[in-house]
């Protein structure tokens, strides 16, 4: 059963020309379109399913900058001002709101990781409280329970993964962009050994620029071109359940489970970490590069069955551009969720939040979340194909930094200054024999 999503309006012709086309209409995809729009720049933005259909409707909905890893914590800092900014600009409803993340733990191991991360946070002005353990049982009241301690991060906060890009395809719409459902994109025509046009399967879009923001399609499509770009996806499985009349945390977390207060009221659960590795020839090609990830966080990951083969987002075939891609064939990713994980997650909610008990679970869904060797996404030029920007591994972390990220694509392309650094997410990383620092978080 897929999360809920809200639907957006087709634009009704696809356009000969455009100065940039997006490849991929999920959250990291449509804020990319909309900063272009902004600036004027005609842009076209390409969906082979639904807008946010896939990982962007899929996941905690959480914005945040607490536990991120310091490559990532300037883009989730800008992102959380964005996301406020958005819906003041735009009037479109994200359901945004900054209403404070709270961890709990008694593990006096992961207390102290939590402290070292706040003095570090320190340095980069952000504010994370430390919650002794009586802090920790008053904030986290509705558990019933007692704590060692935990974080509460004040100026974090949540969207809803069912209306966020959605809404951002609709303010792209009103500055004069077009988006474009159930066209995918199936490969880059080049001249004088750059970028000249994007076929889609609805006809050629003339650019010089094209930005592939495809999620766990994108080293497929990259494959096409003759461009080795590591990817690695997992499945993970989560729920929502129905409203309750309680006073819960609006977003909470423990070692044994999440949950997140959705806009209306229903809460999304999930383990943290938990998901199901769907071997593939592609994660075969890769495996490799991703020993370090993989060892890092073996104990949360068990091996799964053929979904990601069926779903064909993992292929190594090459395919034709004057005929149906794997991309039109699957044009939604909605992979059957793991009953095993499902009933575990709920068990584990409802022992942290009693008050769970007598919610109904509405829906149970899974996704996959595409991965980098390191953790960190790639965003920026390919090296070897001028014009081609890659924008994607965002390794479960795309959704709370969608805004920033867009932004700092935004700015590669028109070449205005970048709104971070963006040395660290650079593509031609990828190429080395050295992948660095496995992502902490």
């Amino acid at each position: 059963m897929s999360p809920p999503l809200h639907h957006v309006q087709t634009s009704p012709t696809l356009p000969a020309s455009a100065d940039v086309v997006v490849i991929g209409g999920g959250i990291i995809g449509v804020f990319t379109a909309y900063y272009l729009a902004q600036r004027g720049v005609s842009v076209a933005l390409v969906e082979k399913g639904r807008i946010g259909a896939e990982q962007s409707s899929r996941n905690w909905g959480w914005c945040r900058q607490q536990n991120r890893d310091a490559r990532e914590l300037p883009l989730a800092s800008k992102s959380l001002d964005l996301w406020e900014q958005f819906a003041a600009e735009s009037g479109e409803d994200t359901g945004f709101h900054r209403c404070g993340l709270l961890y709990l733990s008694n593990d006096e191991a992961e207390i102290s990781r939590w402290a070292s991360w706040r003095d570090f946070a320190k340095t980069a002005g952000v504010t994370t409280h430390m919650l002794s353990s009586r802090e920790a049982a008053e904030r986290g009241q509705a558990t019933g329970r007692a704590w060692k301690g935990g974080v509460f991060s004040p100026s974090d906060g949540t969207a809803d993964p069912g209306k966020a890009a959605p809404a951002v395809a609709a303010a792209l719409i009103k500055l004069g962009g077009s988006v474009h459902q159930n066209c995918a994109a199936r490969g880059i025509e080049t001249e004088g050994g750059r970028v000249s046009g994007v076929i889609t399967e609805a006809g050629v879009i003339k650019t010089r620029t094209a930005v592939m923001a495809g999620g766990a399609w994108a080293s497929s499509f990259c494959r096409q071109l003759g461009i080795r770009f590591p990817q690695a996806s997992i499945r993970q499985s989560i729920l929502s359940v129905s409203p309750v009349e309680h006073r819960l945390p609006p977003a909470v977390v423990s070692a044994g489970v999440s949950a997140t207060r959705r806009n209306d009221g229903r809460y999304a659960l999930a383990i943290s970490g938990r998901a199901r590795v769907d071997p593939t020839g592609q994660f075969l090609r890769f495996a490799p590069q991703f020993v370090p990830m993989f060892a890092k966080r073996w104990r949360n990951l068990r091996p799964g069955g053929l979904e990601a083969i069926r779903s064909g987002h993992e292929t190594l075939a090459r395919w034709r551009l004057d005929a149906p891609t794997p991309m039109e064939r699957v044009r939604i990713l909605d992979p059957k969720p793991d009953p095993v994980s499902i009933k575990e997650t709920h068990r584990r909610a409802v022992e942290l939040l009693p008050q769970l008990r007598d919610a109904k679970i509405t829906h149970a869904w899974a996704g996959y979340i595409d991965s980098t060797p390191d953790g960190v996404p790639g965003i920026g030029e390919v090296p070897g194909l001028p014009g081609f920007i890659l924008a994607a591994g965002f390794s479960g972390h795309g959704f709370g930094i969608g805004p920033g990220a867009g932004h700092l694509i935004a700015d590669l392309v028109s070449g205005a200054e970048p709104i971070v650094d963006p040395a660290p997410y650079r593509p031609g990383r990828f190429s080395n024999s050295a992948w660095g620092k496995v992502a902490d978080f």
